[in-house]
């Protein structure tokens, strides 16, 4: 997995890293959780042959966006995320993982 340090990528002051088609961008070190973390959304990019999962987290991030009408509450819903935060310190978590398995978290909070 391709680090690439940088004071430009993520946009934004609350973001510390973004994975670009497998590719980490990350104003700062990242931890093992938040690594572990931008694995998971390796493994989602990769079953979602990357463009799908791109479409679906814009469309899903929009939805919410309408449904909480609050930026940060939007994204922390996304389904993406949801599977992400909830397992990004279970560090066996993408060996048991099973294909597609942010479905079951579309629900949001």
């Amino acid at each position: 997995m391709l680090i690439i340090n940088n004071r430009i990528i993520p946009l934004g002051k609350s973001y510390i890293a973004i994975n670009l088609f497998g590719v980490i961008f990350a104003k700062e070190y990242l931890n093992d959780v938040l690594l572990h973390h931008e694995k998971i959304h390796t493994a989602q990019q990769k079953e979602l042959l990357f463009l799908g999962f791109y479409i679906i987290y814009i469309i899903e991030w929009g939805i919410r966006l309408c449904i909480y009408r609050n930026l940060h509450k939007a994204y922390m819903n996304i389904s993406f995320e949801q599977e992400a935060y909830c397992n990004q310190r279970k560090k066996d978590y993408l060996k048991k993982r099973s294909h597609f398995a942010w479905i079951r978290y579309i629900k949001g909070k």
